[in-house]
């Protein structure tokens, strides 16, 4: 009686081991714009989001990006990474925004990106915090400069004079404005959701505070199967306004930043960061995809890989591999991929 209580037990807690596995549904196809791509990130994530903006300019129509620096910064290195394009000094200064310019334009000659022409069409909004000591304000001025060589100067937004800390700022949610601790939210009276959705994609309806469904989809479907391999989580979210459940709507890609993904804060930066309200009202899908930390060596569904990401930061410095930052990069992959799901027909 007693062996059949414990085997009970083991079955329904292999039960519920296997339903937490199941809880991720596949993402839906909804007949999306795939042409009205925006995208927007912080901290790493703003990284990717630039990445992402340049290697497939054709179809992003703009980028926001907090806390954020300029297309190919590290080269490729964790230490340029980590000093050069986030602490630059005058050791290790930032790289010169004409040399990554021209780096971008033999990327595109060599068929590795899109165009740069597709550039020209975009929107750019761009943020600094005053208290930022993670990413230095300098860092994002540089930004600015690399997207002029390719950006209208008049379509490029920047954003340089609220005190906050390294954080996605929001109008009254998280913590106080000048702070950086986890989850990165912070209240600043500032809603950079708002203003950066509006300067991408044109005038906003006022915002709605229930409009939609948050939806946790199985993001290994993009990987070949094995999300772990390029350090993204096997779930991700993704936001449907009700009325994107049947109309064809744009899209807005999400990138958190560093321990800022699921398995770090939970749902706190995909509720918190203030998309949502703005999409629900003005038939916006919002995709968060998601990254985890690595620590090296470790078995994914596909068996060993490698990767040193221990803060869950997205791939701005070569961890996945050296294509990271162009249309072969295995987390750029995976998203456009994403991208392509929601563009099927329903």
């Amino acid at each position: 009686m007693a062996f059949s209580s414990r085997a009970g037990a083991l079955v329904l807690a292999l039960a519920a081991l296997a339903a937490g596995a199941q809880a991720a549904e596949r993402l839906p196809a909804l007949g999306a714009a795939a042409d009205r791509v925006t995208v927007s990130g912080i901290s790493s994530g703003g990284y990717m989001a630039v990445q992402f903006h340049v290697a497939h300019s054709a179809r992003v129509d703009g980028a926001g990006v907090l806390a954020g620096g300029p297309y190919l910064c590290a080269g490729g290195s964790a230490f340029t990474a980590y000093y050069n394009c986030m602490r630059p000094g005058s050791w290790t200064p930032l790289p010169e925004v004409r040399t990554l310019g021209a780096a971008t334009e033999a990327l595109a000659a060599a068929g590795r990106i899109d165009p740069v022409a597709g550039l020209a069409r975009s929107r750019v909004w761009l943020f600094s915090g005053t208290r930022d000591d993670t990413v230095r304000p300098v860092v994002v001025d540089a930004l600015a400069a690399y997207y002029r060589q390719f950006v209208p100067a008049a379509a490029v937004a920047r954003v340089a004079d609220r005190p906050a800390g390294h954080a996605m700022v929001t109008e009254n949610a998280g913590a106080a404005c000048g702070v950086t601790a986890p989850p990165f939210i912070n209240d600043c009276d500032f809603d950079a959701a708002g203003v950066l959705l509006a300067h991408l994609v044109g005038p906003l309806a006022a915002p709605v505070a229930d409009g939609g469904r948050l939806v946790a989809f199985d993001q290994r479907e993009f990987t070949g199967g094995d999300a772990y391999a390029a350090s993204l989580d096997d779930t991700g979210w993704l936001f449907v306004p009700a009325a994107c459940e049947r109309e064809r709507c744009r899209v807005h890609v999400a990138y958190h930043g560093c321990r800022q993904g699921r398995e770090a804060v939970g749902e706190a930066y995909v509720n918190g960061a203030g998309y949502n309200r703005w999409a629900a009202a003005n038939r916006l899908v919002v995709l968060y995809p998601q990254a985890i930390a690595r620590y090296g060596w470790g078995v994914g569904h596909s068996g060993w890989s490698y990767a040193f990401n221990p803060n869950g930061c997205w791939d701005w410095w070569g961890y996945t591999g050296a294509g990271y930052a162009t249309r072969d990069g295995a987390q750029i992959r995976a998203v456009r991929a994403m991208l392509d799901r929601l563009a099927a027909p329903r």
